[in-house]
């Protein structure tokens, strides 16, 4: 009985080629689609990190309170870093943007020193300024706090928008992979009713039928993912290579998630929708295999 489950296995090769080449398409879509997101999720922090808090010193204030107010800045669970911009510094970083100088109308600089912080990105938000603003502002001899409001709140509008989108279409791209490696499975295995229902005819238990076709899709499925992260990795070599900004968003581990899911997905799918198959054809009638 084995021998004939062993030949009949090697003469649906063929079948069984083209479902891994069918599976491993539509992971390398999704992979290509996760890696996508990943880089999405790296930008999107990236430009709030680079979300940057002004607060404007009054000249009364002191060095000594000036110091203390970095400090506790720096204390602060939402800053990533913060600096003292002076007076002086104020007028070179104003001169480099190409503004005119004031010298011969003014005797003195009319800038203020202030001290610049970066947020976390998980800060960057209107509620969240808000309060960081309004606590700012209380401490004796700050002049004024400013931020990139139109920038944050455009920012974050365009992350909600952006992030229904990528939902609905992980949700369509989900059900569309569980169907279409579900039907390539199902036309894989459909050569094979014959021998399933044989085999059941002549006395062999549903865990003996199952279990090389069973072991085979594990097989399979493994083999498929790795073909697909091999591409995968090809297509990301080579937009890296096309674009070389785009290096600073690899992120390793999220990648390694990515590719461990990728495994799972497609020895998981193949494994069920294969153990289905062999179930379905034993519960069928020999004349309904016709």
């Amino acid at each position: 009985m084995e021998e004939i489950s062993r030949s009949s296995m090697r003469r649906s090769k063929p079948s069984f080629f083209f479902s891994i080449l069918g599976v491993a398409s539509l992971l390398i879509l999704i992979g290509v689609f996760g890696w996508l997101v990943i880089n999405g999720s790296k930008l999107e922090r990236y430009f709030r990190s680079n979300v940057q808090v002004q607060v404007f010193l009054t000249d009364l204030m002191s060095d000594s309170d000036t110091e203390q107010l970095l400090s506790d800045i720096k204390a602060k669970s939402y800053t990533v870093s913060a600096k003292f911009i002076s007076k002086a510094e104020a007028k070179e970083i104003y001169l480099k943007d190409g503004n005119e100088t004031w010298e011969g109308i003014l005797d003195e600089n009319p800038l203020k020193k202030s001290i610049e912080f970066n947020l976390r990105p998980e800060y960057v938000n209107k509620d969240s300024l808000n309060i960081i603003v309004a606590d700012l502002e209380q401490v004796a001899n700050v002049d004024d706090v400013k931020y990139p409001k139109d920038v944050v709140v455009n920012l974050n509008d365009t992350v909600k928008k952006i992030s229904w989108v990528l939902l609905g279409i992980v949700i369509g791209l989900g059900i569309l992979v569980l169907v279409l490696i579900d039907n390539t499975i199902k036309l894989a295995m459909f050569s094979n009713r014959f021998l399933i229902k044989t085999m059941q005819m002549v006395g062999a238990t549903r865990w003996f039928i199952s279990k090389p076709f069973d072991i085979k899709a594990v097989v399979n499925g493994l083999v498929s993912a790795l073909i697909a992260i091999a591409v995968i990795i090809i297509i990301i070599m080579g937009v890296e290579k096309w674009l070389p900004e785009i290096k600073v968003l690899r992120d390793y581990t999220l990648l390694g998630f990515l590719f461990l899911g990728i495994i799972v997905i497609g020895i998981g799918i193949t494994f069920i929708s294969t153990h289905r198959s062999v179930t379905k054809y034993l519960k069928m009638k020999l004349d309904d295999l016709y």
